[in-house]
């Protein structure tokens, strides 16, 4: 069960939308920058040692919340294009150890940002309080605060019970150079250190120095680690991801030599994640949809969301630049999404229109996302009417028997991003289907509802 049920806000007076069945979904769609990208990119370009341009980059709420975040440790940060390229230049960061006061942060719900900057600022030192909404101050950081504390010239400590936000540092930055993470609660941990470590400097002048960081135990969502890796590289830092034995179980160990980030022009990928609603209406409706300028070859993990629905029956055709789908009967599946654990909520929509229950394993983690992705999203697909079986590690979705009695819900969406895209895909198939709280997208994705029309070809109905 869940370990703190999710209390959404009234829905009295709330924003809603309904996305209106009318048959199969055909067409094709390219979505906004990565926030995984972006925010990452971001993070090396402040901290990089000259000016950096980022093309394609994502503008909402997670990525100018770490635009903020950075600025006001002195990067400037200049937007064009819509906030699609973002000039970065770290050259008044350097005052940033000299700073005699504490400068407080505010980092909202977003969780890439609290984690990467917690590593970032405790390598780089200074005096900061990093803070958000009531919800991040429920969302655990003590992993990361515990493998930083060991090599912290200074302190790092948590502000709330069980480890959670505001996070205060006074930091003269790192004294060792091997850390320890736990990998089973989120790769975000353990990006946030492989990004710190060029970063990092202790008593010996300030030269950077390079860094082992070794991870205890399984580490969720791998292919975000793998990112990271790509993007420090491109940034100019010499990452290396090794096995400490034969088998595929054994620790994983980050080696990171000293050298720091250079600047660079990087473009950003469009969002996997993003993309997987897209894909997903069409294995939904019986559909054909491509999304173009991502690949089999992207380094965002998520496109092996298009995998899962190969398995269920869609197909899948792969071009250099881009991904389709083509719906088909659709079959249950028993997968573990533990690398793609973001599409989840994606998948559990599509599942609904099976022939056949659908397994999803070795997500645990989820409970600790910007709502429990878990428990709160199986209360929201039972009022679809569906049989979920929640388990510890995800849960089994049955498919809907009948849906030509359905006269409609209303679901909540506890003010995440990822469950109001994916629970507006069931309007596509099922009448009455209404979404509260649709603007809560403007954390990864502004303008999806309005994407989604363009797709479909006809408008939502919104009321309040």
């Amino acid at each position: 069960m869940s370990p703190k049920q999710s209390t959404p806000a009234d829905s009295q007076g709330m924003t809603v939308v309904e996305v209106l069945p009318g048959g199969p979904v055909c067409g094709s769609i390219q979505p906004p920058g990565s926030k995984s990208l972006t925010n990452r990119a971001l993070l090396c370009a402040a901290f990089a040692d000259g000016v950096s341009t980022l093309s394609g980059a994502l503008r909402s709420e997670d990525t100018e919340v770490m635009i903020e975040a950075i600025e006001s440790i002195g990067v400037s940060v200049v937007a064009t294009d819509g906030g699609r390229s973002l000039v970065v230049d770290a050259v008044n960061r350097s005052q940033l150890k000299a700073a005699d006061h504490r400068l407080d942060l505010f980092i909202a719900n977003s969780g890439t940002t609290i984690r990467f900057l917690t590593a970032a600022l405790s390598a780089a030192g200074g005096h900061f309080l990093l803070h958000g909404v009531e919800r991040m101050h429920e969302r655990p950081i003590a992993d990361l605060i515990d493998a930083l504390v060991p090599v912290q010239e200074g302190s790092i400590a948590t502000q709330s019970p069980n480890g959670c936000p505001p996070v205060l540092i006074q930091s003269d930055g790192w004294s060792g150079e091997t850390l320890s993470v736990a990998g089973a609660v989120s790769s975000q941990y353990l990006s946030g250190l492989m990004m710190a470590a060029p970063i990092a400097a202790g008593r010996s002048g300030g030269t950077s120095r390079s860094t082992s960081l070794r991870v205890e135990g399984e580490l969720v969502s791998v292919p975000y680690v793998q990112m990271t890796a790509e993007v420090m590289r491109c940034f100019s830092a010499e990452v290396s991801l090794d096995k400490t034995g034969d088998e595929d179980s054994s620790p994983l160990q980050i080696n990171i030599k000293a050298g720091g980030y250079h600047s660079q022009d990087y473009a950003i990928e469009p969002d996997a994640s993003a993309a997987s609603y897209f894909w997903a209406a069409a294995a939904i409706t019986g559909g054909d949809v491509t999304v173009n300028g991502l690949s089999r070859d992207a380094l965002q993990g998520d496109v092996g969301f298009c995998d899962v629905l190969e398995q269920m029956g869609c197909e899948i055709i792969h071009g250099e630049d881009s991904i389709r789908v083509i719906g088909a009967t659709l079959h249950g599946v028993d997968v573990d999404m533990n690398e793609i654990s973001d599409t989840v909520q994606t998948l559990s929509i599509v599942a609904l229109f099976a022939d056949a229950p659908t397994r999803v394993r070795g997500v645990a983690h989820n409970r600790f996302k910007e709502t429990d992705r878990i428990g709160d999203l199986a209360i929201e697909l039972r009022k679809l009417g569906a049989v979920v079986d929640e388990h510890d590690d995800g849960l089994t979705i049955h498919p809907l028997t009948e849906t030509d009695s359905f006269s409609g819900a209303t679901l909540k969406t506890y003010h995440d991003h990822r469950m109001a895209m994916s629970l507006s895909l069931a309007g596509l198939r099922l009448p009455g289907v209404k979404i509260l709280d649709p603007a809560c997208t403007s954390k990864t994705y502004p303008e999806y509802f309005a994407d989604l029309e363009q797709l479909i070809g006809r408008a939502h109905h919104w009321s309040n």
